[in-house]
């Protein structure tokens, strides 16, 4: 008897196991695009939600969120704010919140149920929340802009100077101040948050502490338009009685000085600040502490910024307690009322933040002179411990290269750059810069020496150095990983330069510009989203565009756009088309229908730029193919003549712009662009179309490979075109000659054409200039030039188109034509030249996509796991006459998976939803 209980018991301890196991879950909440965010300026903010299940071919088919203004209301399932009601829709993305009014400050709490097609109902998914930011002007509640002291009218430097040295922009009076405020609360706080801005960066300190963990806010906007304010939940630091607010300011791109190395050169004002904490009491009731001229100021120990040149601290300049209460300052002046930038939003990116730390192995090329290799060239900061006499100075030289004599060099990224730091003297010190990165491998320290060397002269001593990574914080939401080391290598490397370049904009380099250049945000940017959830950060780079757009309706190449440089350097369709295409993807990747609306004005009014510009359709100017392969230095076009790549993005913008009118019904915009785009590809074909030899203008893989990619080739033609390309490709030896604009589509338009074998033996090779011949040469981040050579930026994120292939090519992980967001998707893994294994992973909006194969003496394995609420096409890779098996069981048998037949070289199987191991013998 007691045997059958625990039978029993056993039994249905199982089937309760298996139930949870299989119970449908609505998880993930993000409320534009983030979790529990705050500072929310959206009065229709966009939901998300994954489904979580083990049960296979899953789609949601109805959905109900309910919003309330308080716990005790959704905990009581009661939506007081917004109850959507059962909605029958799969709809699980995008979902636009359509309840009361928003109110400025106030959180909002929010949850979510779903049903599914099997008839399975979830419970409600934890509770999420978001808090709204301040919407307009008045929800400042009189905040006033203020600084240390007003930059005359006559100093501002708007737009920036391209001068690099002239004298007339030379030493100028900058004080990077403090700024303070004692305020005494009487009452028990139940939630206090802080609304701040500090240009040109800013740090924020409560009672001695530094707030939050971020570095370098807020990002960098076009300040003569625009500023971003960063939220912070500062409950826990504010306490009841006296508290202490405490601001450091530094330059930023706010102001640039004209001391040491700087690309450009520039003064919107000096260092400001604006803040509104707001406190709510436990009693119900409320109080503001703003900025204004009560507020006091005083010169900081950061004597020197420059977001190009370094940063100088000198630590007895530090006024010791200012960052808290009961602190003297009345030798410090009033705070004095500045004009700040006329548009205040929210800072929606995410924010910098400190990662990985290096430490270094030590040499001295020189006496009196120690380089210190941390083993990776990346974005970032020193780090340095340091024990002295007051009033030594040790000064820091940042670097990515060496010079032959072992020294640190900085010939082609700028020069100088250098930190200096002043001891305060007697107990250990440790310091790092707080308002300028740079990028760099090494570190060049005079005036000190390393512990446990032989210090005769007496110099500070030098107890520990790192490298601290700074980089924007996007989550991580992609991983790859394969049998070929190079290839391997290679990922890390384009890894590497993505990751020192992408702030709170996509920069070139980390180093010697950190400019917005927009080339690369389109083309590498599908690379980036594999990888990186960054969502907020291109809507932010699309904000810039429009803030940057001239009143002719020019997307400069450059966003913000804080110089006007010359020539194609500002006008080049290659550059600004990111302002038509990058809206566009946003869409494609995250379903994200709103941004084609706000952006549209800004498309369309391009659009209308390059149209009058163009002779006969045709548009000459620009850079063209950027850093190609040809006979002289690297820099504008070699290859492929003006006109090609400029007019095929020209095409390529106007079939975007004719797909987006129709998602927004602009029946007659549709039928514009189409109309224009036939008469530019005939222009096009006419002008550049050899039709005797199937070549396109000169016959660069750039020139073929944009005309196939873009559309602009003919159907009958376009197999001519793919065999030139890949003959091209042949003769060379597989070596590439694309450049910065071509490169990618020379990949896309293989990959389509089903020749990643071509792509295979272009990359896996390191004889020839390419990923490979980077690696050989000791590059640890990606270079600017395929060359990898000494004269160009050692950490350049532009060519790392490859990673996109490695996801989409390798591993097989598309989104399906004309579907978003991966709600459709291809699993189409390339088992090409000695690649035997590939595991790639992929976060989508919908959920994770897991793809890992292995091939092994004939047999070909697939492992792949699909989120619920999608469909997918699994492209296998066979004869027509292998046995293909799912977990063992023949295909057939499996009802939820269909067999599509037979095509180039391919068995095709389409399922929904859920965990699939393949077999193919």
């Amino acid at each position: 008897m007691k045997n059958k209980n625990r039978f029993l018991l056993a039994l249905m301890l199982l089937f309760t196991i298996k139930a949870q196991a299989q119970r449908l879950q609505a998880t993930h909440l993000l409320c534009e695009y983030q979790t529990n965010p705050i500072g929310v300026e959206s009065l229709k903010p966009k939901f998300n939600w994954q489904l979580q299940t083990q049960q296979n071919n899953i789609v949601q088919t109805a959905y109900r969120v309910l919003v309330a203004n308080d716990t005790v209301s959704l905990n009581n399932n009661k939506g007081n704010v917004w109850d959507s009601g059962k909605i029958n829709s799969s709809q699980s993305i995008q979902v636009v919140y359509n309840g009361k009014s928003l109110q400025p400050v106030k959180t909002y709490y929010w949850k979510v149920m779903v049903w599914d097609n099997n008839k399975n109902v979830s419970a409600w998914s934890k509770k999420a929340f978001w808090q709204m930011g301040l919407l307009n002007q008045l929800d400042w509640k009189g905040a006033l802009w203020i600084g240390y002291e007003k930059l005359p009218d006559s100093l501002r430097i708007v737009p920036a100077q391209a001068d690099n040295g002239d004298p007339k922009f030379g030493k100028r009076k900058d004080i990077l101040p403090l700024i303070r405020k004692e305020v005494f609360i009487k009452k028990a706080v139940k939630k206090a948050t802080m609304f701040i801005c500090g240009l040109g960066q800013f740090e924020l300190y409560m009672n001695g502490n530094k707030i939050g963990d971020h570095f370098l806010d807020p990002g960098w906007t076009k300040y003569d338009k625009q500023a971003l304010y960063v939220t912070f939940d500062v409950t826990k630091q504010i306490k009841q009685g006296n508290n202490a607010l405490g601001i450091m300011l530094g330059n930023g791109f706010y102001y640039i000085p004209g001391e040491r190395y700087r690309k450009i050169t520039g003064a919107f004002g000096y260092p400001q600040m604006i803040c509104r904490l707001v406190l709510q009491y436990k009693d119900g009731s409320g109080d503001d502490v703003i900025s204004d001229d009560s507020w006091k100021a005083a010169p900081g120990p950061v004597t020197f910024s420059s977001i190009y040149g370094g940063e100088d601290y000198d630590a007895n300049l530090e006024q010791t307690g200012w960052k808290k209460g009961n602190y003297n300052d009345k030798t410090w002046k009033q705070a004095v009322v500045v004009n700040g930038p006329p548009q205040l939003n929210s800072q929606a990116q995410q924010p910098l933040k400190v990662f990985e730390n290096f430490t270094a192995k030590i040499t001295q090329p020189k006496p009196g002179v120690w380089v210190y290799d941390f083993g990776q060239n990346a974005s970032g900061i020193p780090f340095i411990g340091v024990k002295g006499k007051k009033g030594e100075t040790i000064k820091i030289i940042p670097g990515e290269l060496l010079a032959a004599d072992g020294t640190v060099t900085q010939n082609a990224i700028g020069s100088p750059v250098y930190f200096n730091y002043t001891l305060k003297g007697g107990s250990a010190e440790t310091w790092q810069p707080q308002f300028m990165y740079y990028g760099f491998r090494y570190v060049q320290i005079n005036g000190a020496v390393p512990v446990n060397e032989t210090n005769t002269d007496q110099l500070p001593v030098i107890t520990q150095a790192k490298l601290l990574h700074t980089r924007n914080s996007a989550t991580q939401i992609g991983s790859f990983s394969c049998s070929n080391n190079l290839f391997n290598k290679t990922f890390k490397l384009i890894d590497w330069a993505i990751r020192s370049n992408t702030v709170s904009i996509f920069t070139d380099c980390p180093h010697r510009e950190k400019l917005g250049w927009l080339e690369e945000a389109h083309l590498v940017g599908s690379s980036i989203r594999y990888n990186y959830d960054i969502a907020t950060l291109c809507n932010k780079v699309i904000t810039d565009m429009k803030l940057s757009q001239t009143e002719d309706g020019l997307i400069p190449d450059i966003a913000p756009e804080y110089v006007q440089f010359g020539g194609g350097f500002r006008d080049s369709p290659e550059w600004g088309s990111n302002g038509i295409i990058m809206p566009w993807y946003v869409y494609q990747w995250y379903g994200d229908k709103q941004v084609l609306t706000d952006s549209y004005t800004m498309m369309t009014r391009y659009a209308a730029y390059l149209e009058k510009k163009a002779k006969n359709h045709i548009l000459y100017f620009g850079l063209g193919d950027w850093y190609d392969i040809g006979p002289k230095e690297p820099g504008v076009s070699q290859l492929t003549p003006g006109g090609v790549t400029s007019t095929a993005i020209y095409y390529y913008d106007l079939t975007i712009l004719s797909k987006i009118a129709a998602i927004l019904g602009k029946s007659s915009d549709e039928q514009k662009y189409i109309q224009l785009s036939k008469e530019v590809k005939t222009a096009f074909n006419n002008k550049f179309f050899n039709k005797e030899t199937n070549q396109y203008a000169t016959g660069s893989q750039t020139a073929n490979a944009m005309a196939i990619y873009m559309g602009l080739t003919e159907p009958g033609s376009r197999q001519a075109v793919v065999d030139n390309l890949v003959k091209d490709l042949r003769n060379r030896n597989n070596s590439l000659t694309a450049g910065d604009i071509g490169y990618r589509y020379l990949l896309r338009a293989l990959d389509d054409a089903g020749r990643s074998d071509v792509i295979f033996d272009m990359n896996s090779r390191s004889d020839v200039p390419g990923y490979g011949y980077q690696l050989a040469q000791g590059a640890t981040s990606l270079t600017e030039s395929w060359q990898g050579n000494r004269i160009s930026s050692n950490n350049h994120f532009m060519l790392g188109h490859l990673m996109e292939w490695f996801y989409s090519g390798l591993g097989g992980i598309k989104s399906a034509e004309n579907s978003v967001a991966f709600h459709d998707m291809e699993i189409r893994p390339e088992p090409v030249g000695d690649v035997t294994y590939v595991k790639a992973d992929h976060i989508s909006p919908y959920g994770p996509i897991h793809v890992e194969w292995k091939k092994n003496k004939g047999v070909f394995n697939l492992s792949v796991k699909i989120p619920a609420n999608t469909k997918a096409t699994i492209y296998l890779p066979s004869t027509s006459t292998s046995v293909v098996t799912e977990s063992g069981r023949s295909i057939a048998s499996v009802k939820i998976l269909k067999y599509e037949g037979y095509q180039n070289g391919r068995k095709v199987i389409t399922t929904g939803s859920g965990s699939y191991n393949f077999q193919v013998k």
